[in-house]
């Protein structure tokens, strides 16, 4: 898997000091956050397994004080649970936990596309299509970084076209959770689910094109349903990887 943070480690450039150093600030918190949740969600730390600190400061080349930020962030999103004086692990989640975080996902989603069908804008669907065949381009690269960033785009910006704020807060609440898995749903062997997702995507785009509300209603559902089965497949065939513990509170 192809990870944000390069092994050797690229140091991220501080902001200078002066005029705009707020604005600069703000943007290398959002630089460590971003490569740090990639990190996490490309499957780099094991399930359950304790966050390692020192190695992610000498890869990013930061100190602890703007990576612990970046933690409580990602705990705030549900990746990582941290400790009491302990540091921080990655969340376990067990199969139940699955079932129920995407089975709401997939009324959300659901929800969302019956109401973007409603109010969504030519222009909107226009940069839904051109992230969608940005998305293809790096499925035919086997891009599976590139594509699941896109991938998560699309499904946001339907969120949005819902024009419905309760709603895009209980998912953006609840789609951390399963960033995670849903990534490493697309390596499930028994059957081929990166390809399977693709078409499932590609009449997304065609519901979405034509206003379908039902329709894609229903295929939303069902993708987020086909991508916990394959979820739950991924979990089954790797069981070595989860940790002898179990968490607390998962």
């Amino acid at each position: 898997m192809k990870s944000a943070i390069p092994e050797t480690g690229v140091p991220i450039t501080p902001p200078a000091a002066g005029n705009g150093s707020d604005r600069q600030e703000a943007s290398l918190h959002g630089e460590i956050l971003l490569r740090l949740r990639d990190y996490v969600v490309e499957g780099n730390i094991p399930e359950g397994a304790r966050v390692p600190e020192r190695q992610l400061c000498e890869m990013l080349g930061i100190s602890r004080t703007p990576l612990r930020e970046a933690l409580k962030v990602l705990a705030a999103e549900g990746l990582i649970e941290l400790l009491p004086n302990r540091g921080a692990r990655v969340r376990q989640l067990s199969q139940r936990d699955l079932e129920e975080l995407f089975d709401v996902m997939a009324g959300l989603e659901s929800l969302a596309g019956r109401l973007a069908c409603e109010s969504i804008t030519d222009e909107e669907i226009a940069a839904i299509e051109r992230l969608h065949y940005e998305m293809y381009g790096h499925y035919l690269h086997r891009d599976m970084h590139g594509y699941f960033q896109t991938n998560q785009q699309i499904h946001e910006r339907i969120v949005a076209a819902a024009r419905n704020e309760t709603l895009k807060t209980t998912y953006a609440n609840f789609a951390g959770r399963i960033r995670r898995v849903r990534y490493s749903a697309n390596f499930a062997r028994k059957r081929q689910r990166w390809a399977e997702a693709m078409r499932e995507h590609e009449a997304i785009l065609d519901a979405l094109r034509r206003r379908a509300g039902s329709e894609l209603s229903d295929i939303l559902f069902a993708h987020l349903r086909n991508k916990r089965g394959a979820a739950l497949e991924h979990l089954a065939e790797a069981p070595d990887a989860a940790p002898e513990t179990t968490p607390q509170g998962s």
